[in-house]
């Protein structure tokens, strides 16, 4: 049997010649698709907010476990246990698809503030980007701390610290694409989540500062889940 490839001739003198070469080929498809290509996003944020002292000082109220933290928005943020949050990011468009990343965190105590550290991250939104979940792997870092001026202080610096990265593989549909666009096009994504979310994060903080240090026990949640 001959298999003729443009003008050169290839002769398999048996069948099991044949089953080789395919057998060959599906190994070699095989690894190309085990090699497709990956992607980084990365963004980093710095938020300071002045903050004035109250009755109870702000160093107290960051000292608090993390069991009596507020959820602050009760429509993006639900506890899991004492020191682990779900949150849900608010919906953005990538390219044309929908995504919308839940994050599973967890606080750490540190001195002066909080340290919250990325569990977890699923995506919800259009099929596509569902079935991206087990194609990426995120990791995010938000180190929350007052400054240790006194507490007579007129005012105190409340500063939150995010680093957000992403290591995913390209998806298919994308691959045309040059991979230096398809990171800038997901770095803009990570940075306008931070430049939007942080700023509302640390507002919600310091009202909730401010109930706390009034005698507010309810603690009740601020936000209304709204961007």
């Amino acid at each position: 049997m001959a298999l003729n490839l443009s003008s050169t001739p290839v002769t398999f003198k048996t069948p099991s010649d044949f089953q080789g070469i395919l057998c060959f080929s599906k190994s070699t498809l095989r690894i190309s698709a085990d090699a497709a290509p990956k992607a980084k996003f990365i963004a980093k944020r710095k938020e300071s907010v002045a903050v004035r002292p109250l009755q109870r000082p702000l160093i107290e109220y960051m000292s608090l476990p993390a069991s009596q933290y507020s959820v602050l928005d009760a429509e993006r943020i639900e506890r899991v246990d004492d020191n682990t949050f779900r949150c849900y990011v608010y919906r953005f468009k990538f390219f044309s698809f929908e995504v919308c990343p839940v994050l599973l965190v967890r606080v750490e105590e540190q001195p002066n503030g909080c340290c919250i550290n990325l569990l977890s991250c699923k995506l919800e939104g259009s099929p596509m980007v569902v079935a991206q979940n087990d194609k990426f792997d995120a990791s995010m870092i938000n180190r929350v701390s007052c400054d240790s001026q006194p507490s007579d202080s007129l005012m105190q610096q409340l500063t939150s610290n995010a680093v957000i990265e992403v290591s995913i593989e390209i998806p298919f549909a994308f691959r045309a694409i040059p991979i230096q666009a398809f990171e800038s096009a997901g770095n803009q994504v990570l940075e306008q989540i931070l430049r939007i979310m942080l700023p509302r994060f640390m507002s919600q903080l310091v009202r909730d500062y401010q109930a706390w240090a009034s005698g507010d026990t309810s603690r009740q949640p601020l936000g209304t889940g709204q961007i």
